[in-house]
């Protein structure tokens, strides 16, 4: 019987509140059992990127990182937004440790090919180093991963972080029972988006086919949901999806996605 390990994921409107990090950070903090925090951090990058004078280019909703960028990403994901979330962890007793995907080699990308467009910059993750990640985890430390990778030549590379807590969890699923917690606004995948309470709390493959032929899932949750099964397919025991009260035991209004 492998033993448990939850893998869980905030967005940037978290991030962006600081009173609503906080509130998540307790709530992760009293998660019981060996865990992983994955975070992003965009709309500060495009914050700080602003004030510098350099201009955020966006492609369907994904950032074009030229080196000016990179430098911007570094600073605010792996410095700004990481530090200060490892700090705060540190103040709820938890052993953080902040971490890129260079940190230990636990992370490598291939720099994402041009096709149409050219995102510069930007990672696709090749593989994940399960178990340099594991000694972390067997020291009692907490990892905090921010969404950057390296090429294994000296490269950085921005990489989404959703893509990276469903690799980070196929590759841990080698050795745990993975769950992963996907952390975001809504109180999961919505019926009705007009109404907050529509919560379609079971999602497997027939019924994610039935919503998609009635249209309820469409846009931005279409990658997000097929990367859930990617990687389910690939060793993951189950993916949750909502708010951040989903990380206690008294909320149960939330959507787990399941082969």
């Amino acid at each position: 019987m492998k033993e448990k390990l939850s893998i869980v994921k905030i967005g940037g409107n978290i991030i962006e509140d600081a009173n609503a990090l906080s509130a998540f950070l307790t709530l992760f903090s009293k998660l019981e059992g060996k865990k992983i925090l994955v975070h992003g951090g965009g709309k500060r990058a495009t914050s700080v990127a602003s004030k510098l004078g350099i201009e955020s280019k966006m492609v369907n909703g994904r950032r074009i990182t030229d080196a000016d960028t990179l430098e911007v990403i570094t600073m605010v994901y792996g410095g700004l937004v990481n530090k200060n979330i490892v700090a705060k962890l540190q103040a709820l007793n938890i052993d953080a440790i902040g971490l890129t995907g260079a940190d230990v080699n636990s992370i490598t990308s291939d720099k994402r090919p041009v096709k149409d467009i050219d995102f510069g910059f930007v990672g696709d993750v090749k593989r994940v180093a399960q178990n340099a990640i594991d000694k972390l985890i067997q020291a009692n430390f907490t990892p905090v991963f921010c969404a950057i990778t390296h090429d294994g030549n000296g490269q950085l590379l921005n990489t989404n972080a959703d893509t990276i807590t469903s690799q980070v969890a196929v590759g841990m699923s080698a050795l745990y029972e993975t769950s992963i917690y996907y952390c975001f606004e809504l109180n999961g995948v919505l019926e009705d988006i007009n109404d907050k309470n529509s919560v379609v709390k079971q999602i497997d493959s027939g019924i994610y086919k039935d919503l998609l032929d009635k249209g309820i899932i469409a846009d931005g949750m279409l990658p997000k949901l097929e990367n859930c099964f990617d990687a389910l397919k690939g060793g993951v025991s189950n993916i949750h999806m909502g708010n951040t009260s989903m990380l206690t035991q008294e909320n149960d209004n939330f959507t787990t996605i399941t082969l």
